[in-house]
């Protein structure tokens, strides 16, 4: 049996394909009983009907959170044309339905482009979205239904995949989206351009920013290795990580480093967003520029850690 290690001595981060049924909170409860330690968190929340990347930070990993989910998503996705629900997956209750066979895949394509580039969608209520201080899936939970304002989120790619021709058709379809994008929003929207309503039946995340489920692992496979004691060899190194997903400026002044190490602002690298500063390898910090100077959004290192 492999030794339980401490709640000190396991940091990292974990790719995981989540399994079907499971929320995302779940799998995270899993990993937490797996390394016997509570500070686990993930980076982007998957419905528990999707399946597919989720990225999971481990330890000291947990305060990258908020910078290793930003990027663009992929997901594998199908719709089904002709059946309205309301939380626009097949979850929901079905709220209308029409005969679809007129619909092709010629139509469905041109209905496709138009859903390309910025748009704006409004979240549905199944959302995680806050309305007067409440998650609309609360209020959902009670019946409500609620206004709410439309957001701008960016399609990069959308790209019929397979298409099956019927009363009730079915589309699979491949979708590069910013964060914050709600598929089950885009197989809603495509079915209200062609005049028929549409749901989402499937969902699978296939990239999570540079982290793709072709390293994913499954649970079964962190449990058995959660168990010989390997698990930790399944890591990202921080380090690693964080140049994935960041830009990253290598720091070479000894001096200039140890300041950074000690909270003090940074020569400006003229930058869009957040980005890593490294010395020998090591990560400094995440740091942003405001204005001719660039401030630690998170300092990583300690002066003691240094040598």
């Amino acid at each position: 049996m492999g030794r339980r290690r401490s709640a000190d001595d396991v940091s990292g981060v974990l790719i995981v394909d989540k399994p079907v049924g499971m929320t995302s909170h779940d799998v995270v409860q899993v990993v937490r009983r797996a390394v016997g330690q509570s500070r686990v968190g993930h980076t982007g929340t998957l419905d528990p009907a999707a399946t597919g990347v989720l990225v999971v930070c481990l330890g000291r990993a947990t305060r990258l959170v908020q910078f290793l989910q930003v990027g663009t998503k992929t997901y594998a996705a199908r719709m089904v044309l002709g059946v309205e629900t309301d939380s626009q997956d097949a979850d929901g209750q079905v709220i209308a339905t029409v005969d679809a066979s007129h619909v092709d895949e010629r139509s469905l394509c041109e209905a496709l482009t138009r859903f390309q580039g910025p748009i704006e969608q409004i979240p549905p209520m199944v959302s995680a979205v806050k309305v007067d201080g409440e998650r609309l899936h609360e209020k959902a939970r009670r019946g409500e239904t609620v206004e709410r304002d439309a957001r701008q989120v960016t399609v990069h790619d959308l790209v019929l995949d397979a298409f099956e021709p019927g009363a009730r058709p079915e589309a699979a379809f491949l979708v590069t989206c910013s964060a914050g994008t709600y598929v089950r929003t885009i197989a809603h929207d495509v079915g209200q351009a062609l005049g028929v309503g549409g749901s989402l039946v499937g969902l699978r995340r296939l990239a999570n920013g540079p982290f793709t489920s072709d390293e994913a692992h499954d649970l079964d496979t962190i449990r058995a290795a959660a168990e010989d004691g390997s698990l930790a060899e399944r890591f990202l190194p921080i380090e690693a990580a964080v140049a994935r997903a960041l830009p990253a400026v290598a720091i070479e002044d000894d001096d200039v480093a140890l300041r950074l190490t000690q909270g003090a602002r940074a020569e400006a690298q003229q930058i869009e967003g957040p980005y890593a500063l490294t010395y020998g390898g090591r990560l400094l910090g995440i740091y942003e520029d405001t204005g001719d100077a660039a401030k630690a959004a998170l300092v990583w290192t300690r002066p003691e850690e240094l040598s």
